[in-house]
């Protein structure tokens, strides 16, 4: 193969993963409909669930940190408050009411006045059935800026309780041995700072069928 066709797709990928400038739109913001990774920054684990039920409190699916950035089952989907108030490829504004819905269950990230097991905090669950939960699967985008910037640590404070997203370090045994107890804390602190990480990004310039992979 020719050298200038050689580098062609490489080309093509770095205008993929190019900053997002849509109009009006600022650069590099995520995206309703986006698919990605949350890293919690203070303990480096990535916010994840699986078809595992807590054994105590609400016994609804499980939601944990892990370490491993490659893993399938930490992927989330940002949604709106409801159905139609977050278009595909829109940014996400700062105090924007979202839910987060688990790629590989559909299940909403969720949280309700059960405590949490290991730490005694509120516990986060997952929640629902093919996206549809309830009231208390909607969280609060917390940022400094006008829209959440890919590169911003950001907090989600839930609607219903008032409580941050939170990871304090405490870890499970078996079966999820080594995973992180993910929990609702009532103070904004360090533990509960997240940033997007890994993902499919919907870009805001181009048609909502169209993406831009990272």
């Amino acid at each position: 193969m020719p050298g200038g066709c050689r580098l062609l797709p490489l080309l093509l990928l770095a205008l993929l993963r190019g900053p997002c400038r849509g109009k009006g739109a600022a650069p590099g913001a995520v995206t309703c409909g986006s698919v990605l990774k949350l890293l919690n920054t203070r303990h480096n684990v990535r916010l994840h669930s699986h078809e595992v039920k807590y054994g105590s409190g609400s016994g609804q699916q499980s939601v944990t940190g892990v370490e491993a950035s490659d893993d399938a089952n930490s992927y989330w989907r940002i949604r709106g408050k409801s159905d139609g108030s977050c278009q595909r490829g829109t940014p996400v504004k700062c105090e924007q009411a979202i839910r987060l819905t688990h790629v590989n269950t559909g299940k909403n990230l969720h949280t309700h006045h059960f405590p949490s097991p290991l730490s005694n905090n509120q516990e986060v669950s997952a929640f629902g059935d093919d996206g549809e939960g309830d009231d208390l699967d909607i969280w609060i985008v917390q940022c400094s800026g006008t829209h959440w910037e890919r590169d911003d640590a950001v907090r989600f404070k839930h609607v219903g309780t008032d409580v941050f997203l939170s990871i304090t370090g405490e870890q499970y045994g078996h079966p999820i041995r080594g995973q992180r107890e993910v929990h609702g804390m009532a103070t904004a602190n360090h533990h509960n700072y997240w940033k997007a990480m890994e993902g499919v990004f919907i870009k805001p310039s181009m048609d909502p069928a169209k993406h831009d992979e990272l």
